[in-house]
């Protein structure tokens, strides 16, 4: 369907059966619906998805949680342990073009909804799966719960202060990154059934997700057979580029080259760094970080994070703000350019949100419809689907949606 400018999606015209839940698939379902494809929630009668009751707070009895991940969507309700509710997604999956579930690997086998099953019905869907720790290898089976998988994936054991215990992420960074790659693994093999006529099995593990992000760290790792450890703020192969205290609060600075070097030691007065020969270039930076850091860190409490903002940022040496969600939420550089939205809700008022994060010129993503209330959709999914008025009462009667 076209935007009001009359531009189409570009996804206009795909359909996603989406059977997963929580955040990783729901994520990924979430992306392609932004970009036009028509996305219907496969839900459990009377429960839903679980982040439906992830609160306080609650919106109208809705959890913020749940709407974050699930605008662009359809939610229809249908028992899967019923043999005529996996009937009913038989015929949703005839007419689909992506299924996409989240399931521990082997729960999906059990209901007969498996990639092996979905392609010998319909070779040109195609299947996604997210799972924790990948579908072979011995921790196969594990449940992938975005803690776990930062844990295990490294990130953990990098992230904290150098003398502090390992932190976790401030977000569900497993559960994201591997929605993220799901989403983009399914338009790959879309493009490809552009030219193969087939479907294929896309297969994304949180593990496998967050350990590609170590890049550096691992190739350190290669390099040198040692592994890196917690730092805090700072950066192992770039020195000053770390998080800094003014005189009012914090500041991130960033000098990743040495003319920019150059730049901040003019700017804050201090030509005798930039001649010092420890400092010259950026590996005597590195190598003699204890001394530079101290002499940073000092300089930078003797202003506010105005007026570093203000130096640095003439001088072009890049910098930024500490900002809390709320600074970032009522930021002008997003609100501005219409990167935070308001929804109306059936029962929730306007839901705010972040919007989409991509900008295609021509063919633009848009939110057509809020995070749908729990078999919202039920009715029109299935009549659509081919089913009478008293078919679906039936259903209802007999629990199978």
């Amino acid at each position: 369907m076209p935007d009001s400018a009359g531009r189409p999606a570009p996804l206009d015209g795909i359909r996603v059966i989406d059977l997963s839940r929580v955040v990783s698939g729901p994520w990924c379902t979430m992306t392609l619906g932004d970009m036009g494809a028509d996305v219907v929630k496969i839900e459990e009668p009377g429960r839903g998805d679980e982040s439906r009751a992830f609160g306080p707070p609650f919106l109208g009895g809705e959890a913020p949680y749940f709407l974050s991940v699930n605008r662009n969507k359809r939610s229809c309700t249908v028992n899967l342990k019923h043999e005529a509710g996996r009937a009913i997604v038989w015929r949703l999956v005839a007419g689909a073009d992506v299924v996409v579930q989240n399931f521990r690997p082997g729960a999906v086998a059990r209901l007969g909804l498996d990639y092996e099953a979905v392609a010998a019905r319909h070779p040109r869907v195609v299947y996604c799966s997210i799972s924790g720790f990948g579908e072979g290898g011995p921790d196969a089976s594990r449940p992938g719960y975005d803690l776990i998988v930062q844990g295990e994936s490294g990130l953990m054991d990098l992230t904290g202060e150098a003398d502090g215990p390992p932190s976790r992420v401030g977000t569900s960074i497993a559960d994201l990154t591997a929605g993220m790659m799901a989403a983009q693994g399914i338009l790959l093999a879309l493009y490809a059934r552009q030219s193969t006529g087939r479907g294929q099995h896309v297969h994304v593990a949180m593990l496998d997700a967050v350990a590609s992000l170590l890049t550096y760290n691992a190739g350190n790792y290669f390099a040198s057979g040692e592994s890196p450890t917690r730092r805090g703020n700072d950066h192992p192969s770039v020195v000053p580029y770390q998080t800094l205290r003014a005189r009012d609060g914090w500041i991130n600075l960033g000098i990743a080259n040495d003319s920019l070097w150059v730049r901040y030691c003019d700017a804050v007065g201090r030509p005798d760094l930039r001649y010092d020969p420890r400092f010259a270039a950026a590996p005597d930076r590195v190598k003699h970080r204890d001394v530079l850091v101290p002499i940073i860190v000092e300089l930078t409490a003797l202003r506010t994070v105005a007026e570093w903002m203000d130096v640095l940022g003439r001088a072009g040496v890049p910098c930024g703000r500490i900002r809390n969600v709320a600074e970032v939420c009522t930021n002008p550089q997003l609100t501005g350019r219409g990167k935070v939205v308001d929804h109306p809700h059936p029962t929730a008022g306007q839901v705010r949100m972040i919007g989409q994060p991509i900008e295609l010129s021509d063919t633009p993503g848009r939110i057509d419809r809020a995070p749908p209330l729990l078999g919202e959709h039920t009715d029109e999914v299935l009549r659509a689907a081919g089913y009478t008025d008293e078919e679906i009462r039936a259903f209802r009667a007999d629990g199978v949606v």
